[in-house]
C-alpha cells in the first residue's frame, strides 16, 4: 500500500509539473513596466548601464486566426478591473481567461499561434532570455506645448537687446505661389508623448525570481511607462 501511495504521489507531481510547464507560454514578445535605471557588472568587470523593467502576469484573452480575422495573433491582458469600471462586454470578453470584471490593459502580439495555446494560458517571462536582441516601443515623456528651439533645436536669433528675433521660428511662408505654408513645416506644438521605437537592444539579464528584465541602455518614457519588447 505504501509503495502504491508513493507511486500515486509521484504521478500527481509529474502531472502538476507538466501542467505548470504547459501553462508557461512563451511568445515572441512581452510587455513590462519601466521602473528606472541602474547598472550591473559583467563577468569582465565592466559596468553596464541598464533599465529595469518589471514584468506583471499576462494572460491570453483571445486567439485570432486567419480564417476568422484574416491574420494570426494573440491578445494578452493584465491588471483586473474593478467591477464599477467594467461594462458587460468587457466582463464577457475576459471571463474565460479568469478576469471576473474585465482587464485594464489588453494588447496584441502578432505571431503564429503556438501549438496547444488556449485562452487563459499565462505568458511566461522566460519568453526572453539573456543575450536576446529586442525591439523596444514605448511612449516618450510628454513635455507639453514647446517652441521651435526646444522642440526642433532651432538656433534662434541674436540674444542682444537690440534684436527683435530671439526664439521665434522666423519666416514660414512662400512667395505668391504656392501662397501657403507647406504641410510638415517645423513649428511650435505638442512636444513628446509619442510612440518611440528603439531597435537591437540587448537583454542583459532576466531575473525570473523577481519578475524583472534588465535591458542595456535607456528606454523612452517616464517611470511606470508600459514597454513592449519584441524579439528581433
Amino acid at each position: 500500500m505504501a509503495e502504491e501511495n508513493k507511486e500515486a504521489q509521484t504521478e500527481q507531481q509529474e502531472e502538476q509539473s507538466a501542467s505548470t510547464k504547459a501553462e508557461a507560454l512563451k511568445l515572441k514578445g512581452i510587455f513590462a513596466t519601466k521602473l528606472g535605471m541602474s547598472s550591473v557588472f559583467s563577468d569582465d568587470g565592466e559596468a553596464i548601464p541598464v533599465t529595469v523593467l518589471k514584468y506583471e502576469p499576462w494572460v491570453v484573452t483571445q486567439l485570432k486566426t486567419k480564417e476568422k480575422d484574416g491574420y494570426e495573433a494573440l491578445q494578452i491582458s493584465s491588471r483586473p478591473k474593478k467591477a464599477k469600471n467594467a461594462n458587460a462586454a468587457e466582463k464577457g470578453h475576459c471571463k474565460a481567461a479568469g478576469f471576473e470584471n474585465g482587464a485594464a490593459i489588453s494588447f496584441e502580439i502578432r505571431q503564429d499561434l503556438p501549438n496547444g495555446v488556449q485562452v487563459g494560458d499565462k505568458v511566461s517571462l522566460e519568453s526572453l532570455v539573456k543575450g536576446d536582441k529586442v525591439r523596444l516601443t514605448s511612449k516618450s515623456k510628454g513635455r507639453g506645448f514647446a517652441g521651435v528651439i526646444k522642440r526642433w533645436g532651432f538656433g534662434g536669433g541674436p540674444a542682444a537687446h537690440g534684436s527683435k528675433f530671439h526664439r521665434q521660428p522666423g519666416s514660414i511662408g512662400n512667395r505668391t505661389w504656392p501662397g501657403r505654408v507647406i504641410p510638415g513645416k517645423k513649428l511650435p506644438g505638442h512636444f513628446g508623448f509619442k510612440n518611440v521605437t528603439v531597435k537591437n537592444v540587448e537583454v542583459v539579464d532576466v531575473l525570473t525570481d523577481e519578475n524583472v528584465v534588465l535591458v542595456k541602455g535607456p528606454v523612452p518614457g517616464a517611470r511606470n511607462t508600459l514597454v513592449k519588447l519584441m524579439k528581433v
